[in-house]
C-alpha cells in the first residue's frame, strides 16, 4: 500500500504543479484570448464532457486491459474497478459541489458585466441558468458562440473540477497500474493529457485554480485505494520476473 501510494503521489504532485502554480501567481480569469487555442482548449475538454466521457473510459479500459495482459475473470475484475473508481469519484464531487456551492469564473464575469446576481442565478433550475447565459450573450463579440452553449450546458457549481477529476483519476491510475509494468509512454499521455484537460477547464472560464488542486487530491486518494485492491484481488502490478528476463533478452538479441 506504501509503495502505491508513493507512487501515486509523485503522478499527483505532477498534476498539481499547473494549477498551484496559476493559484499563487494571483491569475484571473477574463474572456478573450487567442481564439484558435481557447477551440482547441474546447475540443480537450470536449473529451471528458458528456456524453464523449463514456466513450474516453472505455477507450482507456480497453486499453488498460491490453497493457496489464491479465487473464479473463482478473481482467472483468479490474475492468470493473476502473470505471467504478471513475462513477464514485463524480459522485464525490456532486456532493462536494452541492455543499461548498462555488460560483463558476464565468457566472461572476456575468454578474460583473451583466448585473446578474450569482444567487439568483443559481436559484434558477439548470433549464432557466442556460436560458439566461443564452439571452446575456446574444450579441456578446467577446464570447464565441461555442463557449457560449458550453456554458449553457455547464450551469453547476464549480468546486470541485468534475472534469479535472475525471481526467487526474485516468492518468494516475495510468501511474499506479501501467508505470509498474513498464507502459512509460501510455503513462506521459495522460499525463499531458490530464494536464491539457485541467488548463482547459481555466481558460473556458469554467474552473478556479483550487477547483483542480482539490480534484486532484481527491483522484489521487481514490486511485491509490482502487491500486491497492487491485494488487491485493488480482496479484502484483510489476512485471513478473520471468517476464522480465524475456524482454532483457530481447532488447540485448537486438
Amino acid at each position: 500500500m506504501l509503495e502505491i501510494a508513493k507512487r501515486t503521489m509523485v503522478g499527483a504532485v505532477v498534476l498539481l504543479l499547473m494549477p498551484l502554480a496559476v493559484w499563487f501567481s494571483g491569475w484571473q480569469w477574463q474572456p478573450g484570448g487567442n481564439t484558435a487555442l481557447l477551440k482547441g482548449l474546447y475540443w480537450v475538454t470536449e473529451t471528458v464532457t458528456a456524453p464523449w466521457g463514456v466513450f474516453t473510459s472505455l477507450i482507456f479500459s480497453v486499453w488498460f486491459l491490453w497493457c496489464l495482459r491479465f487473464r479473463l475473470k482478473p481482467a472483468i475484475g479490474v475492468f470493473v474497478l476502473l470505471l467504478v473508481s471513475i462513477v464514485i469519484g463524480q459522485s464525490i464531487k456532486s456532493v462536494i459541489k452541492d455543499r461548498v456551492q462555488e460560483p463558476r469564473p464565468f457566472v461572476v464575469w456575468l454578474e460583473s458585466t451583466h448585473q446578474i446576481d450569482e444567487k439568483y442565478f443559481y436559484s434558477l433550475n439548470r433549464k432557466e441558468r442556460s436560458a439566461l447565459v443564452k439571452e446575456q450573450l446574444q450579441e456578446q463579440a467577446l464570447v464565441p458562440e461555442w463557449l457560449s452553449k458550453h456554458w449553457q450546458f455547464e450551469t453547476g457549481f464549480s468546486f470541485p473540477s468534475g472534469h479535472s477529476l475525471f481526467a487526474a483519476t485516468w492518468a494516475l491510475l495510468a501511474v499506479g497500474l501501467l508505470w509498474p509494468r513498464r507502459h512509460y509512454k501510455t503513462v506521459a499521455v495522460l499525463m499531458v493529457w490530464a494536464t491539457g484537460v485541467m488548463a482547459s477547464r481555466l481558460m473556458l472560464g469554467m474552473h478556479w485554480p483550487q477547483d483542480l488542486a482539490m480534484a486532484t487530491v481527491i483522484s489521487w486518494l481514490l486511485v491509490t485505494l482502487v491500486c491497492w485492491l487491485a494488487q491485493r484481488w488480482f496479484g502484483p502490478l510489476t512485471i513478473p520476473r520471468q517476464e522480465q528476463q524475456e524482454i532483457v533478452e530481447r532488447e540485448q538479441s537486438k
